[in-house]
């Protein structure tokens, strides 16, 4: 499930979304839809966003093409090199895949969201106990404040901090915490964003050179490597305007990365988070948890194994 439309544009500010929220009940869930994003909460409180992240390869793009084959819409972007970015969704707007083809027809499936480990039980979501951290917590979760280029890169880099007992789909990455938590991640705690805004100001923009160039020297190790953004919001304001405040906050930071750093757009991803993930427990409002965060999770969509390929485009996961 994806929001309608595309990307909204102007001002950078939550308030002028509200007006143009529509509710819906669908099966027991509540289903909310703003421009650029659609918010479910499940029967039990639970509450997740989602969004088209089509938008943002769009950047600089010398054709877009859609088409729709068998349920499958597959959008191709091509840009002005000659490579591609396709990405493939189904039926219901989920992503499946996301693949690179460079100008000589070579693909590199980045993501393969319609594989599904033999091992996984139920729906998206995978309880699993909190891993043990055995390695300084201020390299578990590192302070880009602070840290210095090359411990940003390591970082970046680092192996899970437990075994990877199977792979993961995106969908089970995003949405389950203790999974996520294997590996070490990045608080982007550089850029200030303001109460109800997702923008980036320009004199805070350059604060992610840091960020950008640890990515890009990781890409250059691993092309396929993906990188998840996170966003997080303080405890202000109710959970449907914080986890879509969250989610524009991580995908204005993809956005700005590759759109003033040449970070491959396809190698990131974005996921908000609302308020769920206090750093600083603290009801009021709080600059240190309006943040960003970033982890690579390519060893959790791999199964610890970056060289293991997922199965080619067409290939029907096991079942």
């Amino acid at each position: 499930m994806i929001a309608p439309g595309t990307r909204a544009t102007g001002p950078q500010r939550l308030d002028d979304f509200r007006g143009q929220r529509r509710e819906v009940q669908e099966g027991g869930r509540t289903v909310i839809t703003e421009p650029g994003r659609i918010i479910v909460r499940d029967p039990g409180g639970q509450a997740y966003v989602r969004h088209n992240e089509v938008e943002r390869f769009r950047y600089g793009a010398r054709d877009i093409q859609t088409q729709t084959v068998g349920g499958e819409t597959r959008t191709v972007v091509i840009r002005p090199d000659g490579s591609q970015v396709i990405t493939v969704m189904g039926r219901d707007g989920q992503l499946l895949r996301r693949i690179r083809r460079d100008d000589r027809g070579r693909e590199i499936i980045i993501i393969d969201n319609s594989y599904r480990d033999p091992r996984a039980t139920g729906g998206f979501f995978v309880a699993l106990p909190p891993p043990t951290i055995r390695i300084p917590y201020n390299r578990y979760i590192v302070d880009a404040q602070e840290a210095e280029p090359e411990v940003i890169y390591d970082t970046l880099m680092a192996p899970p901090v437990e075994r990877i007992e199977r792979r993961y789909s995106l969908d089970e990455i995003r949405y389950s915490p203790t999974v996520r938590q294997r590996m070490p991640s990045i608080d982007v705690n550089t850029i200030n964003f303001e109460t109800g805004s997702w923008e980036i100001p320009p004199d805070q923009a350059a604060k992610l050179q840091v960020i950008a160039d640890g990515l890009n020297r990781a890409m250059q190790q691993n092309p396929r490597a993906v990188f998840l953004i996170e966003g997080h919001t303080d405890a202000v304001g109710n959970d449907v305007d914080n986890l879509s405040l969250s989610d524009r906050r991580a995908e204005s930071a993809a956005t700005l990365l590759t759109q003033q750093f040449n970070v491959p757009a396809e190698n990131l991803t974005s996921q908000g988070y609302g308020e769920q993930y206090l750093k600083e427990q603290i009801d009021g409002p709080s600059p240190i948890n309006r943040r960003v965060t970033i982890r690579n999770i390519t060893p959790l969509l791999t199964g610890g194994q970056a060289s293991l390929p997922p199965p080619p485009p067409g290939t029907a996961p096991p079942r």
